[in-house]
């Protein structure tokens, strides 16, 4: 069950079983879909299909980084409940795929308070499945975009599940590169982290061409021309993200080589079978002094 803030039943957004009839648009790629179809899920259609096998044959290595980066989700929210965190952000959600991440959290901590963010209809028809919290914990959706994160702030489901005096870790798990450098990504990361208070956590992974310049402008041309644009950024442009936060040990670091020791889903990344080019990921996790 979701409960607010309050302790009553929540149902997010309020708009998980409002949304029949909102076009789904699926005569056209969707990253979310994409990304379900890379992790092996069902929630998409023929048109998610044909993009993401245009996305394989370019990169065979992207259902690895799908993977990785599902696995890098786990073992930092794990690593954070463990280090006292017990509320999450988590924006740019995606399609719900078990175990979710307050799923994750509330293995370590059960009354841990989780707000999912995300903006396509495609994972608002799948969002109660992120409010079957724990019943000493809390979820609630927010339908919203990371490029209004004034409209975040200011969502009535934020401010009745997270109390934003406690540390809350912010999570932005594969998003980042769908956002374009004339959209301002780092004024973004630092307007949300400035609401956060001393002890909150920024956890991120991001695409990067580092490892493959040329079968990553492959991907990114893919991408664009299926009308979602895409920004894919150097170590260094990751790090910047992390400007003025105390990063967690390796620092930032390709996915698979991120706290491996604490991978409970061996099954989903084996370290040792990887390369850095099939992952091309980088990840981190900062925190706020």
């Amino acid at each position: 069950m979701a409960v607010d803030g309050a302790g009553n039943q929540d149902s997010g957004s309020g708009a998980v079983g409002v949304w029949t009839g909102r076009d789904l648009r699926q005569d056209k790629p969707h990253s979310a879909r994409m990304y379900d179809f890379y992790l092996g899920g069902k929630d998409n259609y023929p048109a998610d299909r044909e993009a993401a096998a245009q996305v394989v044959v370019a990169y065979p290595g992207i259902m690895v980084c799908a993977r990785a980066n599902r696995a890098f989700m786990h073992r930092a929210t794990r690593h954070l409940a463990q280090r006292g965190i017990r509320q999450w952000l988590d924006i740019g959600t995606g399609i719900p795929t078990s175990p979710n991440l307050h799923e994750v959290a509330q293995t370590v901590a059960p009354d841990a308070r989780v707000v999912y963010v995300d903006k396509d209809p495609v994972v608002l028809a799948h969002a109660q499945a992120l409010l079957n919290s724990s019943d000493q914990g809390a979820t609630a959706y927010i339908e919203a975009d990371v490029l209004d994160p004034e409209a975040i702030l200011a969502a009535p489901q934020l401010s009745a599940t997270l109390d934003l005096s406690q540390p809350v870790a912010l999570s932005l798990n594969a998003l980042m590169h769908f956002v374009t450098d004339q959209q301002d990504p780092y004024g973004i990361v630092r307007r949300l982290l400035a609401e956060l208070p001393s002890g909150s956590a920024l956890a991120l992974s991001h695409c990067t061409p580092d490892f493959d310049p040329a079968t990553w402008q492959k991907v990114t041309d893919i991408y664009t021309g299926g009308g979602t644009p895409v920004r894919f950024r150097t170590k260094a442009e990751v790090e910047a993200f992390f400007e003025d936060l105390d990063l967690v040990e390796p620092g930032v670091e390709v996915a698979h080589r991120w706290h491996p020791d604490e991978d409970g889903a061996r099954s989903h990344v084996t370290t040792g079978e990887l390369t850095d080019a099939e992952v091309s990921l980088w990840v981190g996790v900062g925190l706020k002094p």
